[in-house]
């Protein structure tokens, strides 16, 4: 039972949610109106009842008194009691003994209650109750006078109450189809934005057309809707122009070492077809092309990679913690010494309490010593710097390099963009793009001047944390000293 009970509000639920919102706003005015008419009704019936009883009652009380006077006038025996005329007021008097007398051919009245035999007996002045009879139902008041008493009553005439109900039903009908047809205009009208703001969005999935902008109609939470859907369509749009000239720059970037490496590749097989590799390529020539396939193998895995990482639009999946910036810069200077033995890396660093992503600011601070280890001529090492300043960490990566060119500032940071003198090196040119997107991910800036050296200092500001609880001891600044080169 209380399975089959629960699934008759479930199947009015999903009813209710396959409904559209005109249709819901429509039935919940018309259900709005049939409540408050309902009510009214309620409330104006109750209010009708009280007032046509407390009028029948005050009739009544008159009728009463004036009998009373002159049965006391004439005697409770003698009072004339005048024909039943069909309509009208019923009348009773009560005689000492408990006997009664009533007008010729007035219908009967319910008998006479224990409450009115007290008042005929003096026991108290008057009485107003109500008495039911096959016929229908009676108010009567007992009033005392002389050595009984006097009754008046009336039948209780409902009619005027049903005809108020019909009447009500009758208004409360038309207000709820009057209340539906207004919610469903109102509704319309509404939604009318919405509609065409739905034909919009339709017209552009169908259409691909991001450029469209959707027009600005309405006000409130229609206007914030259409440029919430505006600013999404740019979003959208600068998503698409950003693929747009990443494919295109990856296939630029991507055809120069895949050229050489077929052309490589080619004549290798060339010459092993024909039997003369080894008299055409003498094994100083076969070394030297071996090696120079193997750096445009490691060239495109690189490129490959950064492609990836910078494509994906995101620094990675890990999630963020309080770390030591300190432990990330030597992670990956070790990283940087590992995968390029030749290059001298100085480190000065404090610890520093960042909350990030270890893998992407290690990425970024890999890129940031890669790049700097292009520049620095033998002898003259990578200058690595952490501290804390105020409520940042600052980074510095200097290299004693030729340093940028002012002309080359400005798009330092932008992708594949590599400088008239750094084309002759390795590289894609998406290492310092790399770097300025894990920076900004993580609240902080990255900027590019002068070193003192004369190379090219790059500076990071992250927001500094709150190291955590420390276990033990507490914890103080380390300076990290620079490894020992062998």
């Amino acid at each position: 039972m209380s399975r089959a009970a629960g699934r008759g509000p479930r199947r009015l639920t999903r009813w209710w949610r396959r409904r559209s919102l005109r249709t819901r706003l429509t039935v919940i005015a018309a259900t709005a109106i049939a409540v408050c008419v309902f009510l009214a009704f309620q409330v104006a019936s109750q209010l009708l009842e009280s007032e046509l009883q407390d009028a029948a009652e005050d009739q009544l009380r008159a009728d009463s008194r004036v009998l009373a006077t002159e049965a006391e006038r004439t005697g409770l025996a003698q009072v004339q009691l005048p024909p039943y005329p069909g309509t009208g007021r019923l009348v009773r008097v009560i005689l000492p003994d408990g006997s009664v007398r009533t007008p010729a051919g007035q219908p009967a009245l319910p008998p006479v209650s224990e409450r009115a035999g007290r008042v005929a007996q003096g026991a108290s002045a008057e009485l107003m109750e109500s008495g039911d009879i096959d016929d229908g139902g009676y108010l009567v008041h007992t009033l005392r006078a002389g050595d009984g008493a006097v009754q008046v009553a009336r039948a209780v005439d409902d009619s005027p109450i049903n005809q108020f109900g019909w009447g009500m039903l009758l208004i409360g009908l038309f207000c709820v189809v009057g209340g539906a047809l207004v919610g469903w205009a109102v509704a319309r009208t509404a939604l009318a934005p919405i509609d065409r703001l739905t034909a919009a969005a339709v017209r552009v999935a169908h259409t691909r057309d991001l450029d469209a902008d959707i027009p600005d109609e309405g006000g409130g939470e229609i206007r914030r809707l259409i440029q919430a859907i505006n600013d999404m369509l740019a979003a959208l749009r600068d998503s698409r122009r950003a693929q747009r000239l990443l494919v295109e720059d990856a296939d630029h970037e991507l055809k120069t070492p895949l050229t050489s490496l077929r052309l490589n590749v080619e004549l290798l097989i060339r010459l092993d077809r024909r039997g003369t590799l080894d008299s055409a390529l003498p094994a100083e020539s076969r070394t030297r092309l071996l090696d120079d396939l193997g750096a445009q193998v490691a060239e495109l895995s690189t490129l490959a990679a950064e492609l990836t990482d910078l494509g994906r639009g995101d620094i990675s999946d890990e999630s963020t913690e309080v770390l030591d910036l300190a432990d990330v810069v030597v992670a990956a200077a070790t990283r940087a010494r590992s995968r390029v033995p030749d290059i001298e890396v100085a480190l000065d660093v404090t610890s520093v309490w960042v909350s990030g992503r270890p893998a992407g600011l290690r990425r970024a601070v890999l890129n940031l010593i890669d790049n700097a280890g292009k520049w620095s001529p033998a002898g003259h090492p990578v200058q690595v710097r952490l501290r804390a300043q105020g409520a940042s960490a600052v980074l510095e990566v200097d290299d004693a390099g030729p340093g940028i060119d002012a002309a080359d500032v400005p798009r330092v940071f932008d992708r594949f963009y590599r400088a008239d003198s750094a084309r002759a090196l390795p590289g894609s040119g998406l290492g310092l793009s790399i770097v300025q997107r894990v920076v900004h991910a993580h609240g902080g800036r990255v900027t590019v001047a002068r070193s003192a050296r004369g190379g090219a200092l790059l500076r990071v500001d992250l927001p500094a944390a709150v190291p955590p609880a420390p276990d033990g001891a507490p914890a103080g600044r380390t300076v990290v000293p620079p490894p020992s080169r062998k």
